[in-house]
This record gives C-alpha cells, sequence and structure tokens, in this order.
C-alpha cells in the first residue's frame, strides 16, 4: 500500500508529537521529582525550626548561686541533674564552718577585685562550708558632724555605697545581699548598679526601702556598729581588704586568701579533701560549661 504525499506528512508530524511529548513527560518527571525533593527539604526543615520554637533554651534568671536552690530555678536553668549530683556531696556536718570575715569599703579598687575574683567565685563552690561576715565600713572614721557622721577614703561617694550595702545586708541577710554586692562590684559604676543590682537578685527588697535605710538613722546605726568591729580587730587593720580566717588575721592567711582563697578555706576545713575536691570538679565539668 503506498502512501500519499499527504498522509506520509501527516505521519511524520504526528510522530514528532509523540516525540515531543515524550520529551516533556520526562522533563515535566524530572522537575515533579526535583520538586518533591525541595517539598520534603522544606517540611524538614519546617519541623526542625517548629520544634525549636516549640522547645527554646530556657532562660535562666538566676545566677549560678540559685541553681540548685529549688527544683524549679534547677529545671529553668537545665541543672536538675547535675543539682542532684551536687546534693550527694555535702560536707560533715559535725565539722564547723570556716569563719571567714571581710572588712572592706564599697570603691576600693582592691577590695572590688578580692570580691570579685576570690570571695564570690569561692562562696559559690564553698558555701557548705563557709560562715561569711560582710563588713562594709574600712578605712573610714567617724566624725563628730551634723550632715556626714562619717569621713571615708573615697569620698561621699563611698561613704554613700558602704551605707547601701550596710542596709542591703541588713535587709536580706548575708547570703542573698553578697549576690547584690557582688554585682555593685563588678560594674562600672558601683553606685549606678545598687539599684538594678537590688531589682535583679532581691526583687522582694525594694529600692525605696534601702534609699530610706541608707539616708536614716538606721544607716548611721548600722554604719556605727561596723566602725565597732573594725576598731575592735587585733591586730589593728593597716588596709583593705583585711580578711580574718576564724576570727584570726596573719599575713601568710591574707597572701593565701589573696592568690587561691578557694585552697585556704578548703585546707581549713577538717577532712576536705575529698569534698572539695569533688566540688570544684563538679562545678568546673558543669556549672563553668553553661
Amino acid at each position: 500500500m503506498t502512501l500519499s504525499s499527504s498522509q506520509e506528512e501527516g505521519l511524520s508530524q504526528s510522530s514528532l508529537a509523540v516525540c515531543l511529548g515524550a520529551v516533556w513527560i520526562f522533563f515535566l518527571l524530572i522537575i515533579m521529582k526535583v520538586l518533591c525533593i525541595l517539598a520534603v527539604l522544606f517540611l524538614l526543615s519546617t519541623k526542625h525550626k517548629s520544634f525549636e520554637l516549640s522547645h527554646p533554651k530556657p532562660a535562666c534568671r538566676y545566677p549560678p548561686s540559685q541553681w540548685c536552690r529549688s527544683l524549679e530555678i534547677a529545671i529553668e536553668c537545665k541543672v536538675q541533674k547535675q543539682c542532684m549530683e551536687l546534693g550527694a556531696i555535702k560536707p560533715n556536718q559535725t565539722v564547723p564552718r570556716v569563719a571567714l570575715t571581710l572588712y572592706y569599703e564599697s570603691l576600693c579598687p582592691d577590695c572590688r577585685r578580692f570580691i570579685t575574683k576570690q570571695l564570690f567565685p569561692t562562696w559559690t563552690m564553698l558555701q557548705d562550708i563557709m560562715s561569711l561576715t560582710l563588713v562594709p565600713y574600712g578605712n573610714a572614721k567617724e566624725v563628730l558632724s551634723v550632715n556626714s557622721p562619717f569621713s571615708c577614703q573615697h569620698g561621699e561617694p563611698e561613704c554613700r555605697g558602704n551605707m547601701i550595702q550596710a542596709c542591703i545586708i541588713h535587709l536580706t541577710g548575708t547570703s542573698l545581699a553578697f549576690q547584690v554586692i557582688y554585682c555593685m562590684e563588678s560594674a562600672a559604676n558601683v553606685l549606678d548598679a545598687a539599684e538594678p543590682c537590688l531589682q535583679l537578685y532581691a526583687p522582694s527588697v525594694s529600692w525605696v526601702t534601702v534609699d530610706a535605710c541608707a539616708t536614716g538613722r538606721l544607716g548611721y546605726k548600722l554604719m556605727h556598729g561596723y566602725a565597732v568591729m573594725t576598731r575592735a580587730l587585733n591586730p589593728a587593720h593597716t588596709h583593705v581588704p583585711w580578711v580574718t580566717i576564724d576570727g584570726e588575721y596573719t599575713e601568710e592567711t591574707e597572701a593565701k586568701a589573696t592568690s587561691s582563697l578557694f585552697r585556704l578555706v578548703c585546707d581549713r576545713y577538717k577532712k576536705s579533701n575529698f569534698y572539695c575536691g569533688e566540688k570544684k570538679k563538679f562545678v568546673t565539668k558543669n556549672v563553668g560549661n553553661q
């Protein structure tokens, strides 16, 4: 059977259309496959992001010294496992705590350095075996003046700083007050940091109450008490910071306190080798890496 030229042309066009259709379907399948892959990747990415949004890392609003204070705080700061482990590392309750007293003044550079670099880190780790007393008076003097009954080494601002810290200690207790004081002494401007540090670490105590204490009779009474404590030192203090351990001061003890207070407290605490060693490993491994 012989095809006419018109039939041949029609057949040729039909074959070409089939080929083009096949090519188009082939490319369409490739495009669909690529789109499917992209869709899967997009879904996976969206799922991962939604997981992150639904399970964000909680912000820890508490300083390390409070992380194990309660189960709620430990959970918020993601250290509940470490706090449970730390609970098993307890000091010998029959052994007296190491009594450390710091005589200092609020604007003294050496005092600020000692508080931030030695005392606060050591207290954070070893507060279970330490009894801390803070005396914010230093080289101040009581004077007979109606306007200002005290004169301070670094002027009136330091007298106000000492008074504020004395009032915070009185109103909150040493443990909570020390966190506020550490915050203040770590700041560029000690006095400007007083109110925000109080709000951060002791929000239950209003700044109005602290300010009223620092400018009123109670503040002067507290400072007089610290003046009496400072004058009673034997030997008399010649500089600040002045550190006593179990009520005693020696140049050797001071040298150890300023170089490694952690080691000094552990050495003074009887049967402390295991406790201090495990405590230091715990804080270095778990708290230091948060």
